[in-house]
């Protein structure tokens, strides 16, 4: 028994001499990305709202997703910023809520649209990313709910990139050094299991790129717009396969 309590007294005091903000972030990123694997995912939204209140309503699906994007912009973006605000007492800006270095941002975010766009087209050609893209497959079919969810979608990613090149990355930048680009990656791959396969092994390669884009820029938000840019092109690459008028009708709408 003696033996038991020195052994948990020096666990205690090795925990207590640990960077308090590295933990808390630590515990912050596992307690938050819990709740919204749980509570603000299209699931929760299923077993609680769909049979309740939508189930005869035609737009339901797309209810869903916006449940889903906001949810997750309350659970991977306004609570963590409260965290840096309030229990860190820095400035969200210290956590690249900022253009920071443009120029490099984006001529950075330019390069990458230009190279994945030809990219996306080749690869929209597949069966597997068809029926994948967009998520919300009723946006293939109506141009206006395309639209709310390319814009909920925007919301989601923000928050998204957000955790991980914000938060995570910036967070633990003063401990680890330039090892925080992986340490947020490895996460990011892991949320990305279940995906294609293809998309699922280059999100390695994406986590890297845009982690050392944020530290270099100072800012998260260049991983956003080519994050948001990649998701974008492919659901108008997977719908135009699908649907050949959609363009036609789109276009018509605008001009």
């Amino acid at each position: 028994m003696r033996s038991l309590k020195k052994e948990i007294a020096e666990q205690w005091n090795q925990i207590k001499s640990l960077d308090k903000k590295v933990v808390i972030i630590f515990l912050a990123v596992a307690i938050l990305q819990t709740v919204s694997w749980y509570y603000t995912s299209r699931k929760f939204f299923r077993a609680n709202f769909y049979y309740q209140y939508f189930s005869e309503n035609q737009f339901v699906q797309l209810y869903e997703y916006l449940f889903w994007f906001i949810g997750d912009f309350i659970s991977l973006f306004l609570l963590p910023s409260i965290i840096i605000i309030f229990l860190f007492k820095e400035k969200l800006s210290d956590y690249g809520v900022k253009f920071g270095d443009y120029k490099v941002g984006f001529t950075v975010t330019l390069i990458s649209i230009a190279v994945m766009l030809p990219i996306l087209w080749f690869i929209s050609a597949s069966p597997e990313f068809a029926a994948k893209y967009p998520h919300l497959q009723m946006a293939k079919s109506n141009w206006s709910i395309f639209i709310i969810y390319e814009i909920g979608m925007l919301i989601y990613l923000f928050a998204w990139e957000f955790i991980w090149r914000g938060f995570m990355l910036f967070g633990l930048e003063k401990k680890f050094g330039y090892y925080a680009v992986f340490i947020q990656m490895i996460p990011f791959v892991i949320l990305h299991n279940g995906k294609p396969e293809l998309e699922t092994f280059s999100s390695i390669l994406g986590g890297i790129i845009l982690g050392i884009v944020a530290l270099r820029t100072r800012s998260f938000l260049y991983g956003v717009f080519i994050h948001f840019a990649i998701m974008i092109g492919i659901d108008i690459f997977s719908t135009l396969r699908s649907r050949s008028e959609f363009i036609s009708e789109l276009l018509a709408k605008i001009f």
